[in-house]
């Protein structure tokens, strides 16, 4: 089983070693790994060429956004099972995608696996400000302010192809709209795996300002109208409330 790693990239120097040498690090034999650059005036794509690594193919070109980018990655994929990893971001351990690879395999029916993440400062990995727990998806759970953590979430190719790629008008919140379209529309056949698979920098582009967290928060409403679900009541408190569960104290 062959498992697509897809990393969108723009000016990205100051992290990517650390992104694709935890790809090349993992277990798993039967990977790629695709960057997809927007034209990145750093030095990138010199970094990527720099390490010995289990990238096969990289594309640098202007772009309209990261989900514009994730979206050329899918379409290049050739694996059976999709993931994408941030290129802040590092997987937990060497054994991720083997594990992965596995319960894939154990189940030709499931189509997505997600599991738990960690919150890492953006200049130490090792510094856990926040564990996401996510837990078993139950149908509903998105109008109480739940979603499954994307970096975590690997799917079968099949579901794109059926369900659809990003929605690139969600400038904030593609990937939200993405996973409730997959799993409270069409209800796909999901896995949880209760352990974090990923460390995650502080600092993505939603989180970057107050006014970002509003928009992205106005598109995750708007995100159940394109679905054709009311909007929940007191669903921006839903959202909020279990975050501050899971920050960890400061050692």
């Amino acid at each position: 089983m062959k498992i697509s790693i897809i990393t969108a990239t723009f000016n990205s120097g100051a992290n990517i070693s650390q992104c694709v040498t935890s790809v090349n690090e993992q277990t798993c034999n039967n990977i790629e790994h695709i960057i997809i650059d927007g034209a990145s005036k750093d030095n990138t794509l010199d970094i990527v060429k720099s390490i010995p690594n289990r990238v096969t193919r990289t594309v640098s070109e202007p772009d309209n956004g990261i989900y514009d980018a994730m979206n050329k990655g899918i379409r290049l994929a050739s694996g059976d099972i999709i993931g994408i990893l941030n290129s802040d971001d590092i997987y937990e351990n060497k054994n991720v995608l083997s594990r992965v690879a596995q319960e894939f395999e154990k189940d030709s029916c499931l189509e997505a696996i997600h599991s738990n993440l960690y919150y890492v400062r953006s200049n130490s990995t090792n510094k856990i400000i926040r564990h996401w727990i996510t837990g078993d998806f139950v149908p509903g759970s998105f109008f109480k302010g739940w979603h499954p953590a994307h970096p975590t979430l690997f799917l079968k190719r099949e579901v794109y192809e059926k369900y659809g790629l990003f929605d690139q008008s969600f400038k904030l919140a593609a990937d939200f709209e993405f996973m409730l379209r997959i799993f409270e529309r069409f209800r796909i056949k999901s896995k949880y795996l209760p352990t974090p698979t990923v460390k995650m920098r502080l600092g993505g582009a939603t989180n970057k300002s107050f006014s970002n967290i509003i928009k992205g928060n106005v598109e995750c409403l708007r995100a159940f109208r394109k679905n054709n679900f009311n909007i929940p009541v007191f669903y921006t408190f839903y959202r909020i409330l279990p975050k501050f569960k899971q920050f960890v104290n400061k050692r």
